[in-house]
């Protein structure tokens, strides 16, 4: 089977916790805004994820892609973490882990399985053998969001940003290469998303991605491309590094840098007035633009 996107990566049980003392549960991860983003674009969307097997009926009313079009791995546990939001603006959190899913290896890839883009939507160190960058790129394009290789889970099972250190051997096989602009301070030492941007290129992938709360950027080694987000509320700003690039990334397959940053930022700007992942449609981001991108 063909897909436009393959998306590697665990469904999470959300814990919401704000400092106001709300609270709830959702079934989250990078992998579910994902889809949501991909297949709201008109993409053809594939699905490998885990859980344990008492919750593998998650997997029947958390993604809207044809069941055919979702690979099960079973795992000893189901990812599940707990944000904490101690800012009223949301852009500062607390992250634990509840539960962690066994890793993904090159032996789970389905046989017959070809997708422009293989897209590793982590949550977690160790959510993948370092080694599936190097095989996928023999396959296709490999997208990968940082999030799945140095959030590090301590003993006190609280999860914090840590530097990759194998970055210089697996960036050269990676296309798109997605950072917030904290990771991206961990990862370069440059609080200057542009000059972080740069040094981040000089370790071999073909485009980088770093969002901000206030704008996407992106760097493909010669030019610099940008969007704002445009959001009127923050409801859902959960997932909205993960949603920006997977929209980017499929829009990539058939538009140029400026186009594809254009249209994530519209789409995610939709999704973050409203919890929950992207629910519109290609039409509705358009018409977004038209609305609030385009110069009257």
């Amino acid at each position: 089977m063909h897909f436009d996107t393959f998306i590697i990566g665990h469904i999470s049980k959300d814990i919401i916790k704000y400092y106001q003392g709300d609270t709830h549960e959702e079934i989250g991860g990078a992998v579910v805004a994902a889809a949501y983003a991909a297949e709201g674009s008109e993409r053809k969307v594939g699905i490998l994820t885990k859980t344990s097997e008492a919750d593998k009926s998650l997997l029947d009313t958390t993604f809207s892609v044809p069941r055919d079009q979702i690979y099960y791995v079973p795992s000893i546990e189901t990812t599940s973490i707990e944000n904490y939001y101690h800012t009223l603006d949301r852009e500062t959190r607390l992250l634990s882990a509840v539960g962690i899913a066994d890793q993904y290896t090159m032996a789970d890839i389905p046989d017959g399985i070809k997708a422009e883009v293989y897209h590793l939507a982590g949550l977690i160190e160790g959510d993948y053998d370092p080694e599936l960058v190097v095989e996928l790129s023999k396959r296709g394009k490999v997208a990968v969001d940082i999030s799945g290789f140095m959030r590090r889970c301590f003993e006190d099972k609280s999860l914090k940003r840590v530097d990759w250190v194998d970055k210089e051997k697996y960036l050269p096989y990676i296309t798109y290469f997605k950072v917030d602009a904290a990771e991206a301070l961990v990862l370069t030492g440059e609080e200057d998303r542009y000059k972080a941007a740069e040094k981040i290129m000089e370790w071999g992938p073909k485009e980088v991605m770093i969002t901000h709360n206030s704008e996407v950027l992106i760097h493909d080694g010669n030019e610099f491309y940008t969007s704002p987000y445009k959001a009127r509320n923050l409801s859902g700003r959960t997932g909205r590094g993960d949603t920006t690039f997977s929209a980017y990334i499929t829009e990539r397959i058939d538009h140029d840098p400026q186009e594809a940053v254009l249209y994530a930022s519209a789409l995610v700007s939709i999704k973050m007035e409203s919890p929950g992942p992207f629910k519109g449609s290609r039409k509705d981001v358009e018409n977004y633009i038209n609305e609030f991108y385009s110069s009257k």
